[in-house]
């Protein structure tokens, strides 16, 4: 006799996750959506497994809101191993090289070049896909493919501590960033060699000034405190555009907008996207600013 289906709920909003060490972005979501009884679920960029920390996942209508917030901005705290170059960039792989250690002076000078827009070779051991195979199921049977140069901006590189033969770096980034990349690419300006020894996620922006939530806490609140009190983790929608520009509108502008129609309105820019909220500060949708006082909507949520 096979078992009765779970009931789903269409419970919307965004679940900043600290993703635990070992799990990967992907078995992190389904227990999350499982623990809401979510109908709809999808994380805004993925950590490996040997990576912890922000993984804002959205829920319902949210997802909504995940195309937008993969274009977010990063940070990261990464120790780096020096003078041990991996197959994989980091402690998974074997050690396939070994040199001395750069000194402080050749990595503070190296950070200081690799800051700005750079061109960075996506890794063999990642996500991406050549002719619908993940490049790292190549790389695990010795495939390797030529990877085009991607462009991404690293806006702040700093080494806050450093030992013998080890470094931490802090990273703040443009979305697209391979930190183990990154850390090889540090090492080699600097005359030598390393790789990722771990990695923590510590903010997506604009979630920079909120508090996170471990599965092991999720899981405790729905023994304890039942759907309620799980649901009381999750972030508004509005949250995930609070640094867009935001116009409120009433009732009957906010019908016109949900039928796609355009609607005349004060803006606060003249071009661009545009959070619409309701009366009370709810998000209603995404629209775009056309010349200084035409509002046209792009993606609404339902209520």
């Amino acid at each position: 006799m096979s078992k009765p289906r779970r009931l789903r709920r269409a419970v919307s909003g965004i679940l900043l996750l600290d993703k635990p060490l070992g799990l990967s972005s992907n078995a992190a979501l389904q227990r999350v959506k499982h623990l809401y009884q979510a109908d709809k679920a999808g994380h805004t960029g993925s950590l490996d497994p040997l990576a912890t920390g922000v993984l804002p996942i959205c829920l319902g209508e949210a997802t909504k809101l995940s195309g937008h917030l993969l274009e977010a901005d990063k940070q990261y705290c990464a120790d780096l191993r020096l003078g041990v170059q991996t197959s994989t960039g980091d402690a998974e792989g074997e050690v396939i090289n070994t040199c001395a250690p750069p000194g402080d002076a050749a990595l503070q000078v190296a950070a200081t070049r690799l800051c700005g827009e750079i061109e960075q070779v996506p890794p063999m051991y990642s996500a991406l896909k050549h002719r619908g195979q993940p490049l790292y199921a190549l790389a695990r049977q010795g495939v390797e493919v030529e990877r085009k140069a991607r462009q991404v901006r690293i806006d702040s590189l700093r080494v806050v501590r450093l030992t013998e033969d080890t470094a931490r770096l802090w990273v703040r980034c443009s979305k697209g960033t391979y930190i183990r990349t990154l850390a090889e690419d540090l090492a080699r300006l600097a005359g030598s060699c390393a790789s990722l020894s771990a990695l923590r996620r510590t903010a997506v922006m604009p979630f920079e000034d909120r508090p996170l939530v471990t599965l092991e806490w999720l899981d405790q609140l729905a023994r304890e405190g039942g759907q309620a009190a799980v649901d009381a983790q999750l972030l508004a929608p509005v949250e995930g555009v609070r640094n867009w520009p935001q116009v409120r509108v009433d009732v009957a502008l906010a019908a016109q907008l949900a039928q796609g129609r355009q609607v005349s309105v004060p803006l606060p820019v003249d071009r661009g996207r545009i959070a619409v909220l309701d009366e009370a500060g709810q998000l209603l949708g995404l629209a775009e600013a056309v010349g200084s006082s035409e509002l046209a909507p792009r993606r609404w949520l339902r209520g």
